[in-house]
């Protein structure tokens, strides 16, 4: 008669193959470029640290008179664009700007869909850092905001948030095209635009040029009445540096500013043709 056999290793293969495949799927989800989530993941963590360092320097300033000099409070946000660009801007392109994510879709280098999820993305993460900072520094966040600067009108402060952010994303854009390549030159390029941006005019209007960056420190720091200026300022600007750009290098939608815009993770490309 012949011995039953021991079913227990065919078995052991068995979930042993169900491990290894449920491993792969995982791995394979985590890795789909149809994930939408990686990107704004990056967005949030991206703006939350960009508000962390330029709302948090002037709070700390605050806090303690004399430790953090003007001109360290408007570099600090230019060295750490520089450094999230390096670091996270081929995964969703490190708009970390309302503006910077109109003027992509504008361009034709970003799906208009997209849009409204990483604006709203960029809004928490700026709220979330505001919110951090209030309760770790102990000051209102509203020390962090972006207000005109007290002999500034605030048509001058519209006008300046216009112009600098004209500059910032004609930056952006320029760097993002076939002429150069997203990363460091990118990365070196926008950091110290809104470096020097600050140097000069921060105490004309704070020289945010970023609608989720003051929105973040003014909302929590309970003072909204002067937004629209940081709204409406930094989209004409974004708006006409576009227009600048298609005198420049014509239109949009090629391979080199759809990767700078959502990153190398399958972006969408409506001109392959075009470099």
């Amino acid at each position: 008669m012949t011995p039953p056999q021991n079913s227990q290793p065919a078995e052991s293969e068995n979930f042993l193959d169900e491990l290894s495949q449920e491993a792969r799927f995982r791995i394979d989800n985590f890795a789909d470029p149809h994930q939408e989530w990686r990107r704004l993941s990056s967005e949030f963590v991206g703006t939350f640290f960009l508000v962390l360092v330029a709302g948090g320097a002037a709070m700390v300033g605050k806090l303690y008179p004399g430790t953090v000099p003007q001109a360290a409070a408007v570099i600090a946000p230019g060295a750490m664009v520089m450094a999230i660009i390096m670091f996270m801007g081929k995964v969703s392109g490190a708009h970390l700007n309302p503006a910077v994510s109109c003027g992509f879709a504008l361009r034709g280098d970003f799906p208009w869909r997209r849009v409204p999820g990483y604006i709203v993305t960029q809004l928490l993460g700026a709220t979330v850092a505001a919110i951090f900072l209030q309760w770790l520094v102990t000051i209102s966040a509203k020390n962090g905001g972006s207000y005109p600067g007290e002999r500034t009108s605030d048509l001058a402060a519209l006008a300046t948030e216009a112009i600098l952010t004209f500059g910032l994303v004609s930056v952006i854009l320029g760097t993002a095209s076939g002429a150069q390549s997203i990363g460091i030159i990118a990365a070196i390029g926008v950091g110290s635009y809104i470096a020097l941006a600050g140097l000069w005019a921060a105490s004309l209007s704070g020289a945010s040029m970023n609608p989720a960056r003051t929105f973040g420190p003014n909302f929590i720091g309970g003072d909204l009445s002067t937004y629209w200026i940081y709204a409406i300022g930094p989209l004409v600007g974004s708006l006409a540096a576009v227009g600048f750009a298609m005198i420049l290098r014509g239109t949009g939608g090629g391979q080199d500013g759809s990767l700078a815009a959502q990153g190398d993770i399958d972006p969408d490309i409506s001109d392959p043709q075009r470099s």
